[in-house]
């Protein structure tokens, strides 16, 4: 994934409101500032946006984790050994395949639902689950802790969260939307092409009116020694 994964942050000065989302996504791709400085990968080169869109769809995507809680399933179903070693499988296209990435991609899977459907959808375990499938040539872990740790410290970089000053409870303020736009042509945005890992998310903070675009575009990516 590395090169092909991208956050770009900006500012904004209206309230925003959650039930005003996709208008928010519409000027958002619209705004001057956003189409000089967006970029996009096209055969495998960054090019700004370069152009207003015609239309975003919009899909509110839940955010309520503040814990790797949702996790805990994975440790006590199957898929690991007590080391934390990801347990090897049997598939009849992929050689090198593992219980995690089966219960991750298939529905019919034994462990597929060790994690709820709610929880499954959570912004926390997209993030984990497009980690553990990687891009187009990926050496995948043998262990699970790369994949919890990285989640985390990404998730955490990502959203806000506030204390209630009387209950002490933590939680998250930011709404995260998953976003795909289009131009004269049809969906340009994060690419041409429908791809299971191809993605493009706004988060947005209401209190400081941050707003980050994070995004991946499926291929191969740079490769270190």
């Amino acid at each position: 994934m590395l090169g092909r994964i991208t956050a770009q942050s900006y500012s904004f000065d209206q309230s925003f409101y959650p039930y005003n989302s996709e208008q928010f996504a519409q000027c958002f791709f619209r705004d001057p500032g956003v189409i000089s400085s967006l970029r996009k990968m096209e055969a495998g080169v960054w090019v700004l946006l370069g152009r207003p869109l015609v239309s975003v769809s919009v899909e509110v995507v839940p955010c309520t984790a503040v814990s790797m809680e949702l996790f805990d399933p994975i440790y006590s179903c199957g898929i690991l050994r007590p080391s934390g070693h990801i347990v090897k499988c049997f598939h009849d296209v992929y050689p090198d395949y593992d219980e995690l990435r089966q219960m991750l991609q298939e529905e019919d899977s034994d462990h597929y639902y060790v994690v709820g459907r709610e929880q499954r959808e959570e912004f926390l375990f997209r993030i984990f689950r497009h980690l553990c499938l990687g891009g187009e040539l990926c050496q995948y872990e043998d262990t699970i802790n790369p994949y919890i740790s990285t989640t985390k410290q990404v998730y955490k970089d990502l959203i806000s969260v506030q204390k209630h000053p009387e209950t002490k409870k933590i939680t998250v303020v930011s709404t995260v939307l998953k976003v795909c736009a289009y131009d004269e042509l049809g969906q340009c945005y994060p690419a041409r092409e429908e791809e299971e890992q191809t993605f493009a998310y706004l988060i947005v903070d209401p209190y400081k009116r941050h707003v980050t675009l994070f995004s991946y575009f499926y291929g191969v990516g740079n490769f270190t020694l």
